[in-house]
């Protein structure tokens, strides 16, 4: 069965009024706020709060033979990265670019 893509969509009878749109939409306002935070229903903890009491265990590593720090972006690249060295130190590709 074909369709007609132009013919009228709604007719008088199909339309609602925008006053019985606006009783069919729940009132954001009246809504009761519970105990929980509503942007944060998770519990998650927020940027910014007090972690002094919490202890984290990270085992850093010396450089590596294979490895140098970039002077201009101190990071640590991998040898192959080295564009050229300087009497400071070795500048990485992408900073000498």
């Amino acid at each position: 069965m074909a369709t007609d893509y132009d013919a009228p969509r709604k007719t008088e009878d199909d339309s609602e009024s925008i006053e019985a749109l606006k009783e069919r939409v729940p009132d954001k306002l009246s809504g009761a706020v519970g105990d929980e935070d509503a942007d944060n229903p998770s519990g998650f903890e927020l940027p910014g709060a007090d972690l002094s009491d919490l202890e984290l265990d990270v085992v850093v590593l010396p450089p590596q033979e294979d490895e140098f720090t970039c002077v201009e972006c101190f990071l640590v690249k991998h040898r192959t990265q080295i564009d050229h060295e300087t009497s400071s130190g070795a500048i990485c590709i992408e900073c000498a670019a």
